[in-house]
């Protein structure tokens, strides 16, 4: 399996620095996209998939200082989990951000281990009782150059019978959604060098019930993602450069802990 990562990584490297040493300088264009690969993928404690992915992101600015974006995030594993299931997954948004401050709306659907007993495997299912679904509204603000620390804080609206998200009456019918909330500080412990070092503490509840999606379902408030990123730029050739990535974290409520490396291919 390692050696499957390390040989996407080459290609999809290779491809991409061919392309920049042959491309003349273009007129700049609002919209855009870009390519990741990583060991695995982690979302706010949770660990999604164990196996390598691919992920990628198509966007369109509608405002020519490029605050206003829409766009499709999609990801898919390059093979199956241990339990045979395979994580696909793709997501629709529309987001602001001014440098400092980030709100977006975004649509979230992975199509991996569902349910069909409690939630629907039809994409254009939003059904408040069946859909797998989840509107998510994601917000972050940084406070400054001389106090840089980032507040993050995510609340699930809508959605999510798969992952528990939709509470039942006793005859099937709907009753609630949990609204389940993770929020995150984090500060650049290192910054201005050639690696930099982020360090981060994330914690979940619910707005509308005793558990939510991130713990171990025992109790109401939760520390639920605690670790450090480390990042740099490698420098490959004059016209191209590698951002890579090392992220260490632990989920304190569910015991359990992951090393994520990662790279921005373009």
């Amino acid at each position: 399996m390692k050696k499957l990562f390390y040989i996407c990584l080459i290609v999809l490297g290779t491809g991409n620095l061919l392309a920049q040493e042959n491309t003349e300088p273009q007129e700049d264009s609002r919209l855009d996209f870009t390519a990741n690969i990583q060991n695995n993928h982690l979302w706010r404690g949770l660990i999604i998939t164990d196996k390598p992915v691919v992920m990628g992101n198509l966007s369109y600015a509608l405002d020519k200082d490029k605050k206003w974006k829409v766009g499709i995030w999609g990801a898919s594993a390059l093979a199956d989990d241990k339990d045979n299931t395979h994580y696909k997954e793709i997501n629709y948004y529309v987001q602001f951000s001014n440098g400092r401050f980030y709100i977006g709306l975004w649509d979230l659907f992975n199509s991996r281990n569902i349910n069909t007993a409690v939630a629907s495997d039809d994409i254009f299912n939003y059904s408040n009782r069946k859909t797998a679904h989840i509107i998510d509204l994601r917000t972050n603000y940084t406070f400054g150059p001389s106090f840089p620390l980032n507040i993050e804080a995510d609340i699930m609206l809508y959605g999510g019978a798969n992952a528990g998200e939709v509470v039942l009456e006793p005859d099937g019918s709907y009753k609630k959604n949990k609204y389940s909330t993770y929020v995150q500080a984090s500060y650049p412990v290192i910054k201005d060098k050639k690696v930099n070092l982020d360090a981060f503490v994330g914690a979940g509840f619910a707005l509308n019930d005793k558990k939510f999606l991130y713990g171990n379902g025992e109790n109401s408030f939760d520390i639920v993602n605690v670790g450090v990123k480390a990042t740099k730029t490698l420098k490959i050739t004059d016209h191209y450069n590698l951002p890579v990535a090392m992220m260490a974290m632990w989920n304190p409520s569910n015991k359990f802990a992951r090393i994520q490396l990662a790279a921005t291919v373009f």
